[in-house]
């Protein structure tokens, strides 16, 4: 699997995670959960279903509610049965309520939401701003537009400023510098430990 640089998947997370640990060293969780926000990815892979790359990448946004204009290619929601849809589109809101939050908010499918499945249904113990890393890291229109703010909770507002530190690393933390592997795992494992059930259900 490979990213939009030369680096593969595993590189990037491993960078992702290494340089969050720098700055951020007592933050553990925040370690943890860089090293498996892409990890929902493997969608791609034949033995997860093999689903095509447009179903897996790429931004997320709400569903019953208004497309924004910040939503990346949004000219072609004019060819989506929704868009039409006074349900979805009489109000800023949709189906929706003001400060709802995005928890009650159904999104647009790819690997954010799998891999957020996967850690809840599996009983972890990551902080909700853990789960909201993984869940919203693709959600841009949210974290770099401002869009659908009118959908969040009090909680989401806290949980945001931690996906806007995640961002900047999970962003341009990619370098030719490779992680060594080895030096790291055991440190990573032991998170994995002390986050996760021993066996889990994917």
């Amino acid at each position: 699997m490979k990213l939009w640089t030369t680096v593969i998947q595993i590189e990037h997370l491993l960078q992702t995670a290494e340089a969050i640990r720098k700055d951020y060293p007592d933050e553990d969780w925040l370690h943890l959960t860089a090293l498996i926000h892409d990890l929902g990815k493997v969608l791609l892979l034949p033995s997860f279903g093999g689903l095509p790359q447009w179903a897996v990448v790429g931004d997320t946004h709400p569903v019953g509610c208004p497309f924004d204009d910040s939503v990346v290619h949004d000219r072609y929601f004019k060819d989506n049965p929704d868009y039409n849809n006074p349900e979805y589109n009489s109000t800023q809101y949709g189906i929706y309520a003001h400060g709802i939050g995005l928890k009650n908010v159904l999104m647009s499918w790819g690997h954010d939401d799998y891999m957020y499945l996967v850690a809840k249904e599996n009983g972890t113990n990551l902080p909700e701003a853990g789960l909201f890393i993984i869940r919203y890291h693709s959600f841009y229109p949210l974290h770099k537009c401002g869009a659908y703010k009118h959908l969040m909770s009090k909680e989401d507002e806290e949980d945001l400023k931690w996906l806007k530190i995640f961002n900047k690393y999970d962003l341009y933390s990619k370098s030719k510098v490779r992680i060594d592997v080895e030096k790291v795992k055991s440190y990573y494992m032991s998170l994995v430990e002390k986050y996760f059930p021993a066996k889990l259900k994917w």
